[in-house]
């Protein structure tokens, strides 16, 4: 078994390890930035530290997410980033691989319980923002 944490991302499960979940934030106040790419919510405030809030959806290629209560802060090649979730995310074991997967930033499909729930890796995900050789 391996251990995750759920989250849910419209009417679909996403999962991420343990050990890269820095922290959830619950209602996030997000300030929205004048001409960023639609991968960008906005900015918010962790601690006095300002994150960038990414679309979760947008960076998988699905609809971007209507509501954002939770954010999920992860740390990236850029320094920390929150990812919008569309409910609270729950711990969970991943009983066994399902099947790969093909989007970039997904490393396979698992089954938790009755769900089916993508795994993501943070940095892959988030390696999409920034090509190689651009900024």
């Amino acid at each position: 078994m391996t251990r995750a944490i759920l989250l849910p991302v419209g009417r679909d499960w996403y999962a991420l390890p343990p050990v890269a979940l820095q922290e959830v934030v619950a209602g996030p106040v997000v300030t929205e930035v004048p001409m960023a790419p639609p991968t960008v919510r906005g900015l918010f405030n962790v601690r006095g530290q300002i994150v960038p809030l990414l679309d979760t959806g947008v960076l998988l290629g699905l609809e971007p997410t209507a509501a954002c209560p939770f954010a999920v802060v992860v740390q990236t090649a850029h320094g920390p980033a929150g990812l919008s979730v569309t409910g609270m995310p729950e711990p969970a074991d991943l009983a066994w691989l399902v099947g790969p997967t093909r989007a970039r930033g997904t490393v396979g499909a698992y089954a938790a319980g009755k769900r089916i729930a993508v795994m993501l890796d943070p940095l892959a995900l988030m390696g999409q923002l920034h090509p190689p050789g651009g900024r």
